[in-house]
Order: C-alpha cells, then structure tokens, then sequence
C-alpha cells in the first residue's frame, strides 16, 4: 500500500513539474516583447519636448508618418525633453520618446542625472540628426564669451532636460560652474520670453538649427550666439566623446558670420516590450519616409546613419530593418 501511494505521489509529483516547466517555457517564449503583439496596440505615444523646441514640431510629422505607415494611431506629446522622457518610457508613460544620445548614455549608466538609476527596459531606434548646443543671448546684452556669464541669469534647462548637462559641461570646461551664474530652470519657449522681456541675459539651449524659440526672439531683437573656440571644442569632446564640433552657418537667426559650437545627437527610442514586428514598421517608417518631411531636420534622417553615436542597445525590431539596409 505505501509502495502504491508512493507511486502516485511520484506521478502526481512529476505531472507537477512537467506542467510548471511548460508554463515557465511559455514565459520565456515572451521574450523582451513580453507576449503583445502589434494588435495589442491602439495607440502609441511620442514623447517629445516643450512646443518652441524641434522635437515637439518634428514629432508630430514623425507621429503622422507612423500612423499612416503602421496603422496605429500615434500621437506627438508635450514633455520636459530627454531626461525626464527616459523616466516616462521607463515607467510606462509612452512608448516612444525622443531623447539626447548623451543622456541615454547616463541612463543606461545610472550616471548624473540618473545616479544610482540605472534604465534598461528602453532600446533605441535610431539616431536622427545633430543637437546643436546653443548659448544664446541678444546683441545688446553685451556678452560676447562664456567668462562674460559671471553673475549673470542664465537659463540652463528644464528641469529633467538634457539642456542643464550640456550648460553645466560647457562651464565647467570654462572654469565655470552653476555657482558663478544664476541659474534658470525655463524651458526653451520661457526662454524665449524671459530674454525678450530682459528678465534673463543669456540661455543655453540644445536643439536642431533653426530653433522655433531662437527665431521667435530673433523677431523682436537681434540675436547673438556666444561661440564655443576650437580649443574649447577639443577640450570637451576629450572629456565627454558624445560631443562634436558643430557650426551655425551665417544668416541663421540673421547672425552675420558663421559660430563654431558644439552638438549632441537627437535620437528615438522605445520601450523593449514593444513588439518586433511593430517596432520594426516604426523605423521602416521613420527612415524611409524622413526624405519626404518639410521640416528642415527630415533630410538629416537617414538609414545610413541611423546607428551613429547610438549608445544603448538597439531593439531587434530596428535592428532588423538596419540590417536590410546594409
């Protein structure tokens, strides 16, 4: 009799396993999409920046482009920009988000900004255009270096943007730090405001060139970009190798000679349970429609250069593409 009930213990003990693994194997097949399908989405989300920046206009024509390709309607969202956008995907705010290839870096990292919070439930798209970093002030404000910040207001960035790590790097490389200004917490379009109205004296701000904020100042004052020398330039991009050397061409904001600065990388990226199949149509989507935009950063947008300065994993289903492609 004991023999027989151990028998059936036995049995009943192995059916046990056999059906845990199977349930375990089926958790695994999910893999990083977590078991969705595209058809498990109705809606996808683009998390972008304030409205006077290019991620918020360029956004929303990426946003139609993916709708109209994908057939799931997506919209462009107002965000704090690259930071807090990192945050918001990790969370589950969105599903897409544009984002600073050097802010993705220290997200990856749990450096800076991200400090001990390390985020590694987002992927990358790809990467889009340059992010110039612009010092900008007015002609009759007299500053003409960034020595001549000292003391000053000057806007460095919404909070939780990528716009404060570039103006705190470019001080630092200048022997300046937050503490030798007066620091701003404004977004680009209160930057706007606060310049025109003498409320600040200068503003940092990292955006594509032209910038809608910087244009719309330029509209009531003559606007002045403060450069960023050689020297300086080489310095940074020792120091910080997301950097690159970049010039904004006279004329741009009625600016009479061409300005050395520096740029950053703009990219897209996407939480990693987003379906393959779907994140895959997404940057089919992106990358080869960009040609077709009429905003001035779509000819920037290019399959051959999509995985330039990309810092983070990439998502297999924009791999796939990219791999097509070669």
């Amino acid at each position: 009799m004991n023999k027989k009930r151990f028998r059936i213990l036995a049995f009943i003990s192995m059916i046990a396993l056999l059906v845990l693994s199977a349930c375990n194997s089926g958790d695994s097949s999910k893999g990083s999409d977590s078991g969705k399908t595209k058809e498990d989405y109705d809606y996808l989300s683009v998390l972008t920046g304030g409205t006077q920046g290019t991620y918020y206009a360029l956004g929303g024509a990426l946003a139609d482009i993916i709708s109209q390709e994908t057939g799931v309607k997506t919209t462009a969202e107002v965000s704090q920009a690259s930071a807090a956008n990192m945050t918001a995907l990790k969370d589950g705010g969105a599903e897409i988000a544009f984002v600073q290839t050097d802010i993705a870096y220290y997200a990856s990292k749990g450096e800076m900004m991200f400090d001990g919070e390390v985020i590694d439930n987002v992927s990358a798209i790809g990467a889009l255009y340059p992010e110039t970093v612009q010092l900008v002030t007015l002609e009759k404000n007299g500053i003409k270096s960034f020595e001549d910040l000292k003391g000053k207001k000057v806007s460095v960035g919404a909070p939780g943007s990528g716009t404060y790590a570039n103006a705190e790097q470019l001080l630092e490389i200048h022997g300046l730090s937050m503490k030798d200004i007066q620091p701003q917490d404004l977004d680009f379009g209160e930057s706007q405001e606060s310049l025109q109205a003498g409320q600040i004296d200068a503003a940092f701000i990292t955006a594509g060139t032209p910038t809608g904020a910087v244009e719309a100042l330029n509209a009531s004052a003559q606007v002045y970009i403060v450069p960023v020398t050689d020297e300086k330039a080489d310095e940074l991009i020792s120091k910080y190798q997301y950097y690159a050397k970049e010039v904004i061409p006279a004329g741009t904001y009625g600016i009479k000679e061409d300005t050395p600065t520096v740029s950053v990388g703009a990219m897209l990226i996407i939480q990693n349970d987003v379906p393959e199949d779907l994140a895959y149509e997404i940057t089919k989507a992106i990358y080869d429609n960009a040609s077709k935009l009429t905003h001035p950063k779509g000819a920037l947008i290019k399959a051959e250069t999509g995985l330039d300065g990309i810092g983070i994993p990439v998502h297999p289903g924009a791999q796939k593409y990219f791999d097509e492609k070669k």
